[in-house]
């Protein structure tokens, strides 16, 4: 048999939240499909990340559509 870790133990990994605040109409269609990539569909919609390169070059492409807030 193994040995288990307990389910808090270890590192604790960091995550960021994302919060649409403008409409994706009017911008670049690269940025509808970022949006739409990140689960953003309506404005106010809000989705949590763990935080790492990608998340943040995607949310790095839309800064001007989200708020992004460390948790």
């Amino acid at each position: 048999m193994t040995a288990r870790k307990a389910a808090g133990s270890g590192k604790s990994k960091r995550t960021i939240s994302i919060r649409q605040v403008r409409s994706g109409i009017g911008f670049d269609k690269t940025q509808k499909a970022t949006l739409r990539a990140l689960g953003l569909v309506k404005i106010g919609r809000v989705r949590t990340f763990p935080d790492n390169p990608a998340i943040r070059g995607m949310a790095a492409a839309i800064s001007h559509l989200v708020i992004i807030e460390k948790d």
